[in-house]
């Protein structure tokens, strides 16, 4: 398991975000050198845990519990069968391609040490937008690949660090449950009944699906 590319972007205007200045950091490329990771900060007022990496719409990215993006390579190979074009490292956003690692079957609460000193732990699967459907430029892509199910994660930092590509990932810290990235995206999406299940997850939890949960049973029960 290892890092294959670290992704930063840049802010750029573009005329599909409903952002207030019209501006996004979505194009994310692989650098090359170390990048310095640590947690930015609330959510609203900072955006991205890697240094030199613009997040634009704090309404909805960046914060301690949105502080790096990660995806697995072989669901962007997945994806390249499917739309029938290739995909570059950071297509998606996000920050972190992996290797050999299933990023969405990682539960919440998992925490991974990536080089000497870096550790993340998972928090919450990526929503998709119409910023991330028109930088793909793929027709119905909200809907598509929230039906695919496999978001990616979005991680908090435990012990910041630097990263760079190549580095190796571990896997030091498994929760007891059963709570994984794509569970809990299916149920903040398609199946809100499985609401409940996530609560096992505890604060691990990014705070918003936390309070999603716990709104849903106490309306409906569990």
């Amino acid at each position: 398991m290892n890092v294959l590319s670290v992704n930063l972007g840049r802010a750029r205007a573009v005329p599909y975000t409903d952002q207030p200045q019209g501006l996004t950091g979505i194009d994310k490329r692989p650098v090359d050198g170390p990048v310095r990771v640590t947690a930015p900060g609330p959510k609203g007022t900072v955006g991205s845990g890697l240094a030199g990496d613009a997040v634009c719409d704090l309404r909805h990215h960046g914060g301690d519990d949105q502080a790096v993006y990660a995806v697995a390579r072989e669901d962007l190979d997945d994806w390249e069968r499917e739309l029938g074009h290739p995909l570059a490292n950071g297509s998606f956003g996000e920050n972190l391609t992996t290797r050999g690692l299933d990023v969405s079957g990682a539960l919440i609460g998992e925490r991974w040490r990536i080089g000497a000193a870096l550790v993340l732990e998972v928090t919450s699967g990526r929503i998709p937008c119409r910023t991330f459907q028109a930088h793909l430029g793929e027709r119905g892509w909200v809907k598509r690949f929230t039906q695919k199910g496999a978001p990616g994660a979005y991680l908090r930092v435990i012990e910041p660090g630097e990263i760079r590509a190549g580095d190796p990932v571990e896997i030091v810290h498994r929760p007891d449950h059963d709570v994984t990235v794509a569970l809990q995206f299916r149920a903040e999406t398609t199946r809100r009944d499985l609401l409940p299940r996530v609560l096992v997850a505890g604060s691990a939890l990014h705070p918003e699906t936390l309070e999603t949960a716990r709104k849903y049973v106490a309306k409906y029960g569990a």
